[in-house]
């Protein structure tokens, strides 16, 4: 029988810390794989996104600013009556708010209009790529697109319509507090401009009806006066009214005259004889009379030309004519002093309630917020893959 060698003490200690010692190492990098190869989905949807979303949010993004300017659009009248405190306060001294012209200015602040007013004042590709900023946050384009532009604007400018108060607040975000507040008073100087230009066309227009009415009922007094000077110069006849009263009082006094030459012609009749002289002269002064009283009343109503009374009925037309051009002039130029008066009380103007302010402390990136809410999100999507896959087992099992 072949005997095994003989084993010395440290041959047996090294042999039993070999089998005790070396073989957990790779038993414990196996259960590291494993629980890898076990949590590997959660790692990739949940666990990668994270560490990617944490590095650049806690490590690597950079400070924004925000400025922030609260204002309201007023008119001395005429529009909703705001319920906030500091509503009431100027609808008590005579103003109320006006959201519609509020709306407008939100819409033009989200315009590209605003934009370009705003570049005319202030490089906003330098301010939005400024050498801080980081590469994700920062305007990418050196000479961006006007489109590209708009869109990057429209990320670092927001503006909101409280519709009870009437507050309208903006809030321009940069990468250093002074390039925020800049661009924030640029554009509530551009707001300013919109509303007075708004203010200025209202009234423009509501003057210039007024102002058309007067134009209008002035040149009908006009033609109204050159059409009784006319009708004078025509006629010859400077009142036809009281020419026709004239000729009526010289006819009544012809006709008085004659009757009584008549009644003594019957009185001379009685006691002369038919030949005296005496009748004769009567009977002359008759004649005379009854041919005056012709000639007078064919003055009134002659033929071949326009008579008295239609002469009179026409120009009666041109007086009436005149008079009504008066009253419209007149009621025209109280309508114009009424809507000057109208306009300067519903004159538009833009109140500043909160200035632009110069931020002391970055506010964004909400780097916490963001965060959650990506691990929220990332864990309800984990589990609906993981009902969806577990259901699919369910029926393929």
């Amino acid at each position: 029988m072949k005997l095994s060698p003989p084993i010395s003490p440290f041959d047996a200690t090294g042999g039993l810390e070999g089998s005790s010692v070396l073989p957990p190492l790779p038993r414990r990098r196996g259960r590291l794989q494993a629980l890898l190869h076990r949590y590997r989905l959660v790692l990739l949807v949940i666990g990668l996104p994270m560490l990617i979303a944490s590095t650049y949010f806690l490590l690597v993004a950079t400070p924004q600013y925000q400025s922030e300017a609260r204002f309201l659009v007023r008119t001395r009248s005429g529009g909703p009556t705001a319920s906030s405190a500091l509503g009431s306060l100027l609808t008590s001294a005579g103003f109320t708010s006006s959201n519609e012209d509020a709306l407008a200015i939100v819409d033009f602040i989200k315009s590209r209009d605003a934009l370009d007013g705003v570049q005319q004042k202030l490089n906003l590709v330098e301010l939005w790529r400024r050498p801080e900023a980081d590469l994700v946050a920062r305007l990418w384009d050196s000479d961006p697109p006007a489109e590209r532009l708009l869109k990057y604007y429209k990320r670092m400018v927001s503006v909101a319509h409280d519709s009870s108060s009437g507050t309208v607040t903006l809030s321009v975000r940069a990468f250093r507090a002074e390039d925020a507040q800049a661009v924030t008073e640029a554009l509530l100087g551009l707001s300013e401009g919109l509303v007075n230009r708004l203010g200025d066309r209202a009234r423009e227009n509501t003057l210039n009806v007024a102002r058309a009415e007067v134009t209008r009922a002035e040149q009908r007094v006009i033609a109204a006066r050159e059409a009784v000077t006319g009708f004078r110069v025509r006629e010859r006849l400077v009142d036809p009214a009281s020419e026709a009263k004239a000729s009526l009082d010289i006819v009544a006094k012809l006709e008085a005259t004659l009757t009584q030459a008549r009644a003594e012609l019957i009185e001379k009749t009685a006691y002369l004889r038919p030949g005296n002289p005496e009748l004769r002269n009567v009977q002359n002064r008759i004649d005379a009379l009854e041919r005056q009283i012709a000639i007078e009343r064919a003055r009134i109503t002659a033929d071949g030309q326009q008579s008295l009374p239609q002469q009179l009925a026409g120009y009666e037309r041109l007086l009436l004519e005149r008079e009504f051009a008066d009253k419209q002039l007149a009621s025209a130029t109280a309508s114009l002093e009424t809507a000057r008066v109208d306009a300067q009380r519903q004159a538009l103007f833009l109140a500043r309630v909160v200035e632009p302010n110069m931020a002391q402390e970055a506010e964004y990136p909400k780097a916490g917020f963001i965060l959650i809410s990506l691990l929220a999100i990332l864990c309800v999507l984990y589990a609906m893959g993981w009902l969806v896959v577990a259901g699919v087992r369910e029926h393929a099992s």
